[in-house]
């Protein structure tokens, strides 16, 4: 555990806690909460005995039944009879049960940088050994260097599309070249799909795991956190080859049992309302992205941002000699405006940044943007 990185997340919430007034442009959240029919779901519940015992340890049957329906609808992806879903606790702890059913201690996963920190740390924990591979233009997957990186210790790709932390969205064509090479050199391939609603000016959505022949070797990982507005409600979900049922059930019984089945009562009425709950949402978003460019992409500000097409993020490279946790601390003290460090996305030996624009109101995004331009041209 000494190993495994400190999360950024709270480090940041607590000098944000000792500066009054700061503007967080760090948490990926989103503005909204969940539907109306979610709450009323929970509200009814815990009325019978029944609902407050241990309920199946892959979900209650109701919201996989949905679920189920849901990919093949949207995803293209059928998960019987080659595949199987369990509902997690959210998504983070999906990867985590994906990590311990396939890895054994020392073998290796390609994670393209810069890369989601928890994934990471998950890796860590259960005795993998990250290797980092860059991306190429616009954070695009490199998959030529993927395979350049594969050793015979490699055990998993993971690739997250739309992009925490860049917002790029890896386009069909490419995750079918990545998915092949995963299947022809043995390997899994992990897909976080957790943004996958969140894309804008003409970018699409793809899921690997509806590829012909790709369900023997890939994991998808949803949540509900995103497109629902429900991050504390903690209800994810995993597709995962049937063939590593016995050891994803070992992982979700030591780790948590169930999800928390109330959380998966509101899940199912969430799911009844649909895909054009967030879609309702995308049009703000997008406007607040676009102002983000501007604000970010302007001559007398010390970064260069990529024009992202996904998820609620953007991605600075900074002009400056300071290291990035350091940069991080000055903006929250001196200028009140908090962004997540490139580090920590693993991205080391220069000064970047995550600035996410998705949980404010579009008023104190623009303050929060202008103090984050002026903090850098003053700070540099």
């Amino acid at each position: 555990m000494a190993s495994v990185q400190a999360p950024v997340i709270p480090i940041l919430e607590r000098w944000i806690a000792e500066t009054p007034g700061t503007i967080s442009l760090g948490q990926g959240l989103v503005s909204f909460g969940p539907p109306a029919v979610a709450l009323d779901a929970a509200r009814r519940f815990g009325a019978l005995p029944a609902d407050h015992r241990y309920g199946p340890n892959e979900g209650i049957p109701t919201l996989i039944a949905a679920l189920e329906d849901k990919l093949a609808r949207e995803n293209g992806i059928i998960v019987r009879p080659a595949s199987r879903l369990f509902v997690t606790a959210g998504g983070n702890l999906a990867f985590m049960t994906a990590a311990f059913a396939v890895l054994d201690a020392g073998d290796e996963v390609i994670l393209p940088a810069p890369f989601y920190f928890n994934h990471e740390m998950a890796i860590v924990m259960a005795g993998g050994v990250p290797v980092s591979v860059p991306t190429a233009e616009n954070y695009q997957l490199d998959v030529d260097a993927i395979a350049a990186a594969v050793t015979p210790r490699t055990r998993l790709v993971v690739t997250v599309s739309p992009n925490n932390p860049t917002g790029a969205v890896y386009s069909e064509a490419t995750l079918r070249r990545l998915n092949q090479l995963c299947r022809d050199r043995g390997l899994f391939h992990i897909h976080d799909e957790a943004y996958e609603y969140f894309v804008y000016g003409g970018a699409s959505h793809f899921s690997p795991a509806s590829i012909a022949g790709a369900a023997d070797h890939t994991i998808s990982l949803f949540t509900l956190s995103k497109a629902y507005g429900m991050a504390s409600w903690r209800v994810g979900y995993m597709v995962f080859p049937a063939r590593l049922e016995d050891a994803v059930n070992k992982v979700q019984d030591t780790l948590i049992i169930c999800a928390p089945v109330v959380s998966q009562h509101a899940a199912v009425a969430a799911i009844g309302v649909g895909r054009s709950y967030t879609e309702a949402q995308l049009t703000g978003l997008d406007a607040a992205r676009q102002f983000a460019i501007n604000v970010l992409s302007a001559a007398d500000v010390p970064c260069d941002v990529a024009d992202s097409q996904g998820a609620f993020y953007h991605f600075l490279r900074i002009h400056s000699a300071l290291d990035p946790m350091t940069l991080s601390e000055r903006l929250i003290r001196e200028h009140r405006v908090a962004i997540l460090p490139g580090s920590a996305f693993g991205l080391l030996g220069s000064c970047s940044a995550r600035v996410s624009y998705g949980a404010l109101d579009r008023s104190t995004l623009e303050e929060g943007l202008k103090r984050l331009a002026r903090g850098l041209q003053v700070i540099g």
